[in-house]
């Protein structure tokens, strides 16, 4: 299943990167090409954020990347009391 995210993941960044050249740099292109562009870049973006994440979440629980560290609330208690906003 890991491997299925990691191909959409590129996938996706490949439409974001190629659409959205193509909807920045448009010259001759008339005003609906240039929004289905625009859209398909930004389907790109959101897929490969969401399988990107998927990706990192599922490294994490395999042991193959390290954990996030979460501070304990004491810690960040005393953090919050010496640097107030």
């Amino acid at each position: 299943m890991q491997k299925l995210i990691a191909l959409i993941n590129v996938i996706a960044w490949a439409g974001f990167w190629s659409f959205g050249y193509l909807a920045l740099t448009s010259d001759g292109f008339s005003d609906r090409q240039l929004v289905i562009s625009a859209i398909l870049a930004c389907l790109g973006f959101g897929v490969g954020v969401i399988a990107y994440l998927k990706l990192a979440r599922g490294a994490e629980a395999s042991g193959y990347a390290a954990k996030t560290s979460l501070i304990d609330p004491a810690a960040r208690e005393r953090a919050q009391a010496e640097h107030p906003l």
